[in-house]
Formats: C-alpha cells, sequence, structure tokens
C-alpha cells in the first residue's frame, strides 16, 4: 500500500490528535473478564477516517485504557501497511512499548522492502549486520510474519533465527 497519506505524521501524532482522525465505537469485550466486562461496553474499535485501517482493544477494564491500546495498535498497523522511500533509522534499535516504535517499524520496514526483503542489502543500508536485523525483525511477530509473507511471495525462503 501507498500513497494517499502522510503516515510518518500520523505516527507521531499524540493520541489527543490522532484520535481527531478517527471514530470510536465501544462494545462488550468477550472471555475472562467477570461481571464488569460482560456488562460494560468497555472494550475499543477505532477506525482512521483517511486510511481506513482499523484497530480494537478489550484487554483492560477502563474503555479510556482501551482507546490508548486501540490507537497504539492502529500505528503499528499504519507502520506495516503503507510504504515510503527509505532512511536512515533514527537509532539502531526501540523498544517494542516505546511510543516512536510505530515509526521506528515503518522505517525499519521501508528499508528492507526497497532491498527485496532481503536482510543484507537492507543491513547494509541501515549500517547494522544481517544477523542483528533479523534479531530485530524475529522479536516483533507481526513485522516477522510481514517479511516473511513478502519473501514468500517473491519466492524465497522465509527467514530463519
Amino acid at each position: 500500500m501507498g500513497g494517499g497519506i502522510d503516515r510518518n505524521r500520523i505516527l507521531m501524532l499524540d493520541d489527543e490528535t490522532l484520535g481527531k482522525e478517527c471514530t470510536f465505537e465501544s462494545f462488550k469485550g468477550s472471555g475472562n473478564g467477570g461481571q464488569k466486562r460482560n456488562k460494560t461496553s468497555s472494550a475499543v474499535r477505532v477506525r482512521h477516517l483517511p486510511s481506513g485501517v482499523t484497530a480494537e482493544d478489550a484487554a483492560e477494564r477502563s474503555w479510556f485504557r482501551n482507546r490508548a491500546n486501540a490507537l497504539q495498535k492502529l500505528r503499528l498497523k499504519v507502520a506495516l501497511l503503507y510504504r515510503e522511500e527509505p532512511v536512515l533509522l533514527p537509532r539502531t534499535v526501540c523498544a517494542l512499548d516505546h511510543a516512536d516504535y510505530p515509526l521506528w517499524r515503518a522505517i525499519l520496514l521501508d528499508a528492507v522492502a526497497a532491498n527485496g526483503y532481503e536482510p543484507r542489502p537492507a543491513a547494509e543500508f541501515l549500517g547494522t549486520t544481517p544477523s542483528a536485523l533479523v534479531k530485530l525483525f524475529h522479536r516483533d511477530k507481526e513485522l516477522w510474519e510481514v517479511i516473511n509473507r513478502n519473501r514468500l511471495a517473491l519466492g524465497k525462503p522465509a527467514l530463519r533465527v
């Protein structure tokens, strides 16, 4: 996917600003959680209007925490779906739960996609080693799956750790 949205701007927006570009739907979560979960509509589904990307969260008993979690999941999806011209990473590693991780993830995937999902040239571009790059992919299950799905679509074998 590409074009039409300013991916990096979306990934850097705070929750309040991003929320203004979204619609929110509350619903009752399912599964464990007892009476509170079964009686209240604390689960949240968010749709980013310009991109159409949706995400949801029902992990917490609080609607506000589920809203924040759903917005973070939305950012992570946008990072996987939209490609831009590759640029250097602002730093070589970023924690999965860091606020900058969605943008970092997107930039990492841009470099890999631009290099045919091959770790060696992507690592050279990013200034790291292929094995370090593969370890960065592997720690993020969704990123790992996207990279391997694209490799398989190109007739390449899946990466292994």
